[in-house]
């Protein structure tokens, strides 16, 4: 059974989201929650759903896509139960989930190369939490 992966993207991230889409949809479940072309949009209309489906555990991570990686990541971080890190190398992708158990990431289109969107992906859902003294600092993240 495949792992179940929500992407999501604004306008500025679209292509990056096919691309990686495409690629991560041979290992992975990916639900893909918009936008579905170039036209202009709100991110908050595309990644409230896909943080709300990771937030029910309907998808088990997620990646968001804009031009910075800002925009969708304070979105996402509204949500109670989300720890999305803006990622913009592999490195930050694998501390992001080792250290934060980060359940979802940002990524910025504008920054990063396709190449690199990719291998931020993978490392993002590749690493495990490793849970010990972590595991403690993340239990102190939500507020309510």
């Amino acid at each position: 059974m495949k792992r179940k992966i929500a992407i999501a993207a604004d306008h500025a991230g679209y292509e990056y989201k096919e691309i990686v889409k495409n690629y991560l949809s041979e290992k992975f479940d990916v639900q893909d929650f918009g936008t579905f072309s170039t036209n202009s949009v709100d991110y908050p209309d595309f990644v409230h759903p896909a943080a709300t489906s990771v937030e029910n555990s309907e998808n088990e991570l997620g990646i968001l896509i804009c031009g910075s990686g800002n925009g969708v990541q304070i979105t996402a971080n509204k949500h109670q139960k989300i720890r999305c890190a803006l990622c913009w190398m592999p490195e930050i992708a694998v501390l992001a989930r080792q250290h934060n158990d980060a359940n979802m990431i940002s990524m910025p289109a504008r920054f990063i190369s396709k190449e690199v969107a990719i291998e931020i992906a993978e490392k993002f859902l590749s690493t495990d939490f490793e849970g010990g003294r972590h595991q403690n600092r993340v239990d102190k993240i939500a507020v309510c």
